[in-house]
């Protein structure tokens, strides 16, 4: 298959498009490589992937020096002139739209990125695969469109009109735009919405980066909601296989499931301290820890109810926290060279 994978020099975008390449898939990654976070870590993942830095200009497709099916592009999701040129000129067959601006509290600070990439940018996606016939979308949504829900597990048949973030409610729009253009036109997609993933070449706004730099360097860490929360901690290894499995399993032909939704996570979540305390242990120190009120934007609890991937898609988990924790350490510390 030829695939375009948005995001491509973001955390997740990075590992499936390597999957797919390794497996020996044809991909054209595409990124902005906006300075949301720092971009020498979106160059390194780039890197890593055979693409040289020096060559990366706004609209030029580089060729990868390691993968001889792999090409990346420099673009903005919204942009209404290059990206159908892209797509007319390059046919995929299947497009993963992982490509986002990312992050709850800084959708309070700058809501019109926002809007631009995850609002914007995404009809401009459906827009090209509808003019393209390409034959599948996958693309991202978010655990957050759960809002404040109390009840758990997060079922996709749970109500998800009540969010606490601009993220959140660009993400639910998101989902609302694939089922319309899938009744529209026909055309098959799949939204996922992502727990909270950690593991090698993470972003470092998240908290696994966060609390391991501090931990090193015997800084205190925050700790909102004074350490009453949970989160359903993924590593990024059994969030590839889903994508993958998702995007091998393309919907049927009744319009009815033209469009479907799917929770990707781990379905077994974990309390903040406990996950500091993996951290600590893996990395053989102890940290001073500040207790915070929750932040605006911030939920208490996220949990994954994931039978339904599992029984149409064969979705499994199999990483444990403390395997994961291990090995995103271990890249942490050659990474950042500690």
């Amino acid at each position: 298959m030829k695939i375009l994978v948005t995001g491509a020099a973001g955390f997740i975008g990075f590992h499936v498009a390597r999957h797919l390449l390794e497996r020996g898939d044809e991909v054209v990654g595409l990124d902005n490589i906006n300075d949301y976070y720092d971009v020498n870590l979106k160059y390194a993942r780039l890197a890593e992937t055979g693409i040289d830095r020096e060559c990366v200009e706004y609209g030029k497709p580089v060729q990868s020096v390691r993968y001889l099916l792999y090409r990346f592009i420099k673009l903005n999701l919204e942009d209404r002139k290059e990206l159908p040129r892209l797509f007319e000129r390059e046919k995929f067959d299947c497009v993963i739209n992982l490509a986002a601006q990312a992050g709850v509290r800084y959708s309070i600070e700058n809501p019109f990125a926002y809007v631009d990439s995850n609002l914007v940018g995404f009809v401009n996606v459906l827009e090209c695969c509808r003019h393209n016939r390409v034959q599948y979308l996958v693309y991202a949504s978010s655990s957050s469109v759960y809002g404040a829900n109390d009840k758990v597990p997060f079922s996709e048949d749970d109500r998800v009109d009540d969010p606490v973030s601009l993220y959140a409610a660009t993400k639910k729009a998101n989902e609302l735009m694939a089922s319309c253009y899938s009744k529209l036109y026909g055309m098959p997609a799949t939204g996922l919405r992502f727990f909270t993933v950690y593991g090698p070449w993470g972003r470092p706004d998240m908290a696994p980066m966060l609390f391991a730099r501090a931990i090193v360097n015997g800084e205190p860490i925050k700790v909102f909601n004074h350490g009453h929360m949970m989160r359903d901690f993924t590593y990024i290894d059994d969030i590839v296989e889903g994508v993958i499995r998702v995007l091998d399993k393309v919907p049927g032909v009744n319009k009815d499931r033209q469009h479907n939704v799917y929770n990707i996570g781990c379905s077994s979540p974990v309390r903040l301290m406990d996950f500091i305390e993996c951290l600590e242990r893996a990395i053989g120190k102890e940290v001073e820890k500040i207790y915070l009120p929750m932040q605006p934007g911030d939920v208490y609890q996220t949990y994954a109810d994931t039978l339904r991937l599992e029984r149409e898609g064969g979705y499994k988990p199999r990483v444990t926290l403390e395997e994961g924790v291990g090995e995103f350490v271990a890249w942490w510390k050659r990474f950042y060279d500690f």
